[in-house]
């Protein structure tokens, strides 16, 4: 008897070695051909340009964003900043509107959620509002704050606030009646059910919210530079566009991709943190 579980332990321990192995060798493939096509599409672009096939005027090739990127770093020609106080200035901006985003909609979305008569007093406020796009804000945002920072946070907050509050409240409508059930059985308070079981139930849901609207304020970016602004990478690309420079716009965009791609990894280190349920199974 001894024997044949030790043989069987062994087997499985084999199998998970093997699938682990499996695993890693399918992650190392997809990572090369990654890297293949990230490389086939900036030489086909290089060559693309290289041979007049495309106008230079209208798109700079790769090797010319590099140079610029690496001039931006110490020249604050020609936009008058250097490319990490344009970094500074938009960071600031965007985790403002990010970060209060998170902390009203997600609370917010939550509540709406669950408590069917909240959701019945902010729902019709809701509805009207979240159709509006963020950009139509702006004159109002100047009247109401003027042309500083806080119209420029507003405008983000309005972009990130939306899908933070929709993701929440979706996650705890569709908590598992049974679980909720459960709950009551074992004596549970409804403010216990609210926040052990629906929030715990919505978490997947909300993040991916969070992550939607990380998107949306980083892409709101550039329309609330709009707003009187003298620094940012949404103003380094509009003087890219009133200077003709294809360069510093690619620049810019580039840095917000990389940026942007920053903040998403950490946000899945952090909900494999918070969902260690999900990321387990």
């Amino acid at each position: 008897m001894g024997n044949q579980d030790e043989k069987t332990t062994s087997k499985v321990a084999n199998s998970i070695l093997i699938e682990t192995a499996a695993r890693k060798r399918e992650r190392k493939q997809l990572l090369i051909i990654s890297l293949v096509c990230i490389f086939l599409f900036f030489g086909i672009w290089e060559i693309a340009v290289r041979l007049n096939w495309i106008d230079g005027k209208y798109l700079c090739a790769p090797s010319a964003v590099i140079k610029t990127f690496m001039t931006k770093l110490s020249d604050p020609k020609p936009d008058g900043a250097v490319l990490g106080i344009h970094i500074i200035t938009s960071l600031k901006l965007v985790l403002i509107g990010y970060i209060a985003a998170i902390i009203i909609g997600v609370p917010l979305g939550l509540l709406m959620g669950y408590y069917h008569t909240f959701d019945k007093l902010v729902s019709p406020i809701f509805e009207i509002i979240r159709p509006i796009p963020p950009i139509a804000w702006i004159p109002l945002s100047i009247i109401w704050l003027g042309v500083g920072t806080a119209a420029k946070c507003f405008i983000i907050f309005l972009a990130a606030f939306v899908p933070c509050v929709i993701n929440s409240y979706t996650g705890v409508k569709l908590t598992p009646p049974v679980l909720v059930n459960v709950a009551k059985t074992c004596g549970a308070t409804r403010w216990e059910i609210f926040s052990t079981v629906c929030v715990h139930y919505a978490m997947p849901l909300t993040f991916t919210g969070i992550q939607v609207s990380l998107g949306n304020a980083w892409s709101t970016l550039v329309a609330s530079e709009l707003v009187s602004a003298t620094a940012g990478l949404g103003y380094m690309i509009q003087q890219g566009r009133s200077l003709v420079r294809p360069d510093i716009i690619l620049v810019g965009m580039l840095t917000i991709g990389i940026l942007g791609a920053i903040f998403t990894t950490l946000l899945s280190k952090l909900e494999n943190k918070v969902v260690k349920w999900r990321a387990k199974s």
